[in-house]
């Protein structure tokens, strides 16, 4: 089952501008991509993204809470809240095909999202493309946000995709553990879950010497995939996409435009 929102509790209005960083702006895409980026992570992570795609595509990045220009914001900790907040800031965003790629943390988050705006708002994504993350009924949780902050700071080294001048300085660690913990907790409790289809075709990555994530596992995200499921293998470890972003997105760029790729 996907995630459900709170029965008696009021939905509050969710500022989308807040919520989303637009690249390659145009006054009438023709698309539109979301990218939700992993635990720790910043829309600042996929600025390249937004000169990867023609002038057609507008590329829509998360802006989660507690970090950057949203410093101040409280950090989300639950799937549950993070999913609702993302859709209801998406609303506005559905005048044109709307494709969805999520990375590690984000690939639940997108799986949740697609979910919720078929179940809650009647609409699909054009696609779902998930990245270097088990399907949601093969995950197997782990409980490093009760742990302390080396442990957290250990896994987040281990996996990359982290400046590590922000890890080695104690004040700015001390900036960033809050979100940091806010999304392995996220992370750490949630899933396993139902194999619940999503109406789109979906779309899997991954990288080669990924660290915690293996093909078998992406391979089974085709169970939620009735719509169609392709895997591609990239060179390279847990953030293959920063060496290899010229090739995923071409990738997506191509079954964005229905090229063959």
């Amino acid at each position: 089952m996907s995630l459900g929102p709170h029965p008696t509790a009021p939905r509050a209005r969710v500022d989308g501008d807040r919520w989303f960083r637009r690249y390659a702006v145009t006054a009438t895409p023709a698309r539109r991509l979301l990218v939700l980026p992993h635990a720790g992570g910043s829309a600042s992570f996929f600025h390249s993204w937004g000169t990867a795609f023609d002038s057609d595509t507008e590329v829509v990045v998360a802006r989660y809470p507690g970090r950057h220009d949203r410093l101040t914001d409280p950090c989300v900790d639950s799937m549950e809240e993070l999913t609702e907040q993302v859709t209801e800031a998406l609303l506005p965003l559905l005048d044109v095909p709307l494709t969805l790629f999520g990375h590690s943390m984000g690939a639940s988050l997108a799986y949740e999202v697609a979910l919720r705006l078929a179940a809650e708002h009647g609409t699909r994504p054009a696609a779902l493309h998930v990245s270097s993350r088990k399907p949601p009924h093969r995950l197997t949780p782990k409980r490093l946000h009760e742990q302390g902050d080396d442990a957290l700071i250990a896994e987040v080294r281990r996996l990359g995709g982290t400046d590590e001048a922000l890890l080695a300085d104690p004040d700015l660690r001390e900036i960033v553990l809050p979100a940091i913990r806010a999304d392995f907790t996220v992370v750490g409790t949630y899933g396993p879950r139902t194999a619940e289809p999503v109406g789109c075709p979906v779309h899997a990555y991954v990288g080669d010497r990924d660290p915690s994530i293996t093909v078998h596992d992406m391979s089974d995200w085709a169970d939620v995939a009735p719509e169609g499921f392709r895997l591609d293998v990239l060179d390279g470890g847990h953030f293959y996409l920063q060496d290899r972003r010229e090739s995923l997105t071409r990738m997506i760029a191509a079954r964005m435009t229905g090229r063959t790729a």
